[in-house]
């Protein structure tokens, strides 16, 4: 039976606060637009954010050269008061030292929210899939793990990005002799992949900006092979926001202005045709924004209802699933 599978983690960080943690130009995606008009702005906004990422290096590099991410009182920046590297983000949140050993360090952007590809299990000579691929970091991971006999293919819709993974590619076949990895550009509602052509798709933190996530799911089922798996992380709601701090949330949070109820997430996949769904929620990482220092944080919290935190809305999500 589907369902949602309930587990806690905890983590040191919020990793991907995305292009726009201090409430800069990514607009609400958290109701889908129904024109195209509208689905095509909220891209062309989410594409100028992460290209300004991929110019600047990485999330933190570019938060830290945004006007409304001036050093905060407590020494830190807008985004927390002690800035982590990437790679520090990536151990908080479940990389090991093996992922990390032998993967471009330019490859890892501060920008994930889990770890899909230990989610994946992926094994030696599979054809894997990343949606919303970025500097290319969990491709080369899972290059790794599937071998000279494998593929990995990362998409992207953002040219910046597809242009800084590709430069990263010569990187890791120099240091792994590997070459197994290469990069589309295109968007993950319309995937340049064939039909059933897939073993694994993996996704960090990208799914949420879709603006047509219905969308997506089909595309993700249409281009698994029978028995292929998804692994996903993500960012979710546990339940709907109250309205009177809703767009304040957003604006914090930036991956989770286009998050949807875990319930929502399942009936897509379901819809889609996917099967064996299991939603691993892990609200332990919105925990750890408690230690910001940001006013609109402190704003925010002072108008939940009484007794509740952020966590109890919005929650880190590991997606598992199978096409039949």
């Amino acid at each position: 039976m589907f369902g949602i599978k309930k587990k806690t983690e905890t983590t040191n960080r919020n990793a991907c606060c995305g292009p726009s943690c201090c409430g800069g130009t990514k607009p609400s995606i958290a109701s889908t637009p129904q024109s195209q008009t509208d689905q095509d702005a909220v891209r062309n906004t989410v594409r100028e954010g992460y290209s300004t990422i991929a110019r600047a290096g990485s999330w933190t590099a570019a938060q830290s050269a945004s006007a409304c991410c001036t050093p905060s009182s407590s020494g830190g920046m807008c985004c927390g008061p002690t800035a982590f590297t990437p790679d520090q983000l990536a151990s908080a949140i479940g990389y090991s030292d093996e992922d990390l050993a032998n993967t471009p360090e330019s490859a890892n952007m501060g920008l994930s929210c889990g770890n899909p590809t230990a989610l994946a299990n992926l094994r030696p000579g599979e054809t894997v899939l990343d949606l919303g691929s970025g500097g290319g970091f969990d491709c080369f991971i899972a290059g790794k793990k599937v071998g000279a006999g494998g593929l990995v293919i990362g998409v992207d819709m953002t040219p910046d990005m597809i242009t800084k993974a590709r430069a990263n590619t010569k990187i890791y076949f120099d240091q792994t002799g590997l070459r197994n990895v290469e990069f589309r550009l295109g968007e993950i509602e319309h995937l340049p992949v064939p039909d059933a052509s897939v073993d694994v798709v993996l996704s960090n933190c990208v799914l949420n900006l879709s603006p047509d996530k219905a969308q997506v799911w089909k595309e993700i089922a249409r281009v698994l092979k029978p028995g292929g798996r998804v692994a996903v992380s993500d960012l979710a709601l546990l339940r709907p926001l109250p309205e009177s701090v809703a767009a304040d949330l957003e604006a914090l949070v930036g991956c989770v202005a286009g998050a949807v109820l875990v319930e929502e997430t399942e009936r897509q996949m379901l819809d889609a045709g996917l099967a064996a769904i299991t939603l691993t929620p892990k609200p332990g990482y919105i925990d750890s924004m408690s230690t910001w220092q940001d006013p609109l944080y402190r704003k925010i919290a002072e108008a939940l209802p009484e007794g509740t935190t952020p966590s109890d809305f919005v929650t880190s999500l590991d997606i598992a699933a199978i096409k039949p």
